[in-house]
């Protein structure tokens, strides 16, 4: 892994943010421990899992590992290594070619997923031309792992790693930045009272921060014997450059790479930055640690491979801002923005202010109409749900309707008020077919409903005033007739009964005296 290691650092220009732990002086004169296997550092790539699995795929051929060795940064970086791809194992192609088809399927993934974020879901996509957006492999060959893939992937990586710092740098001025419109906001805010007690409050926390000892320029003979001193528990007296470069090259690779060199500054860092001040940020820490390391890469690296070999580093020792630095000016010293571009800023923020207004508004519309379309379907639900309802419950009246038997009359029954002047002139005279008259005259109110068909009858008989009366009328005028020849028929009988009972005449009825009582009605 230490090879791959060298790879990075020499052909890829690694920036990380893992930083190696400082000496302590009572570990110098223990023994060595075992080695412990490295942490991976983070190049802030997109593609950094891609990059460094093929770096481990490349370290298992031993014919690609020996033209490493021998090559150096200007081969590396040119892509002069990568013409030793045809002559490794078949074993290392096949898995370099699923390496690639892993990555190409990552990156179609997501581009749709950047696709549908932007709503463009039904756009046929072409993802040869979207494959184009990425430079560290061959858009064209999706399946095999070829020589330019590894060109690609090493003057791209390059390039990026070369620009990661000043993206670093313009990603702090915009924290700066929103830092700035965020406090004038909040003072805004304020009366007159609170705002003057406020800016006091936060000049004096600024004035604290300020008040710190004198830090030394990075790489200078003063912080390097601070270091010697401090870190390392050793006579600063009795500083050696050669010595000092050894006890800080800690994974013995024989350079200092840039987490080796960052270390060298923790020192002078907690003399301005202490997590536990509130006036302290630790983001402007991280921003100075990075500027510090620059610094030295600037007067010390000559090849530009952003590592400090020894040669260098002795070389370094020799020049006058060695000895007799500048004064370093730490970022409570000036500012990182200029008043433009934080206008420009502030502008920014509130272009991108109300465009999230415009879709907040646009959302809220929307959801508004969601709502509405559930209210019109819920109202249609249940206006459905009513109507199901009575259907039901018609379908059940009817059938219990048609089922139900009729019921006989009940004793508040009355007369009906047309036929009362009838009623009064029948009583008068009596007969026996007065009591049958009565009784078919009558009407029940609280008589059961008739049938359909019965009253679908009567209706036809109640259209019209006189056909009703004149209908009546007949049925009377029928019912009279009746009743008149039941009558005749009841006295021919009584006559005859009479005739066969008596035949010598009245006198032989009435010497006789028969009583009459004795005879019962069903004789005659």
């Amino acid at each position: 892994m230490e090879l791959g290691r060298r790879l990075l650092l020499l052909m890829l220009s690694v920036c990380a943010t893992v930083h190696s732990v400082p000496l302590d002086r009572n570990e110098v004169k223990q023994e060595p421990k075992e080695e412990q296997p490295e942490e991976n550092m983070d190049t802030g790539l997109y593609y950094d899992r891609y990059l460094r699995e093929v770096i481990e795929v490349l370290e298992t051929d031993p014919h690609f590992r020996e033209k490493l060795q021998t090559a150096n940064t200007e081969d590396i970086k040119n892509g002069r290594l990568s013409k030793e791809l045809d002559l490794v194992g078949h074993h290392v192609r096949t898995r370099l070619d699923e390496l690639k088809r892993q990555e190409v399927s990552r990156l179609r993934m997501l581009l749709r997923a950047k696709l549908d974020s932007t709503n463009t879901q039904n756009l046929q996509m072409d993802h040869t031309s979207l494959l184009k957006q990425f430079e560290h492999l061959d858009p064209h060959n999706t399946n095999t792992f070829e020589a330019k893939d590894l060109e690609l992937l090493i003057s791209t990586a390059t390039k990026d790693l070369e620009n990661y710092d000043a993206e670093r740098h313009e990603e702090f001025k915009r924290y700066e930045m929103l830092k700035e419109h965020e406090r004038r906001e909040y003072l805004r805010g304020l009366d007159q009272e609170k705002r003057e007690q406020e800016e006091k409050r936060l000049q004096e926390l600024k004035d604290k921060h300020r008040q710190h000892p004198k830090v030394n320029a990075p790489g200078s003979v003063d912080q390097l014997r601070e270091v010697w001193e401090e870190t390392d528990g050793l006579d600063p007296k009795e500083f050696n450059p050669k010595t000092f470069f050894k006890l800080h090259d800690t994974n013995e690779d024989g350079v200092l790479d840039e987490q080796e060199l960052e270390a060298l500054f923790t020192k002078e860092l907690e003399k301005v930055y202490d997590p536990k001040n509130e006036e302290d940020d630790m983001l402007e820490m991280e921003e100075e640690r990075l500027r510090m390391r620059e610094h030295v890469l600037n007067n010390v690296d000559l090849n530009r491979d952003r590592v400090v070999s020894l040669d260098e580093f002795l070389k370094s020792t020799e020049k006058k801002e060695f000895s007799q630095p500048k004064e370093w000016e730490t970022l409570d010293t000036k500012q990182v923005y200029t008043d433009e571009e934080l206008l420009r800023f502030e502008a920014e923020l509130r272009d991108k202010e109300e465009e999230l207004k415009r879709r907040a508004a646009a959302l809220q519309q929307e959801q508004d109409i969601l709502k509405e379309r559930g209210k019109a379907l819920e109202a249609q639900r249940k206006e459905y749900q009513q109507a199901v309802l009575e259907m039901s419950r018609s379908r059940r009246s009817s059938s219990l309707r048609t089922e139900r038997p009729p019921q006989a009359p009940t004793e508040n029954c009355n007369f009906s008020q047309r036929h009362k002047s009838k009623r009064t002139k029948w009583r008068t005279t009596p007969t026996l077919g007065t009591a049958f008259r009565w009784s078919r005259l009558r009407t029940c109110p609280s008589t059961p409903e008739p049938p359909t068909h019965v009253t679908q009858r009567r209706r036809v008989v109640t259209t019209g005033t006189a056909f009703t009366e004149r209908t009546l009328r007949r049925r009377h005028v029928f019912i009279v007739v009746v009743l008149f020849i039941s009558v005749v028929d009841l006295k021919l009988k009584m006559c005859k009964c009479v005739n066969q009972c008596f035949p010598f005449g009245r006198s032989s009825f009435e010497s006789r005296q028969v009583d009459f009582s004795s005879f019962s009605p069903v004789t005659f």
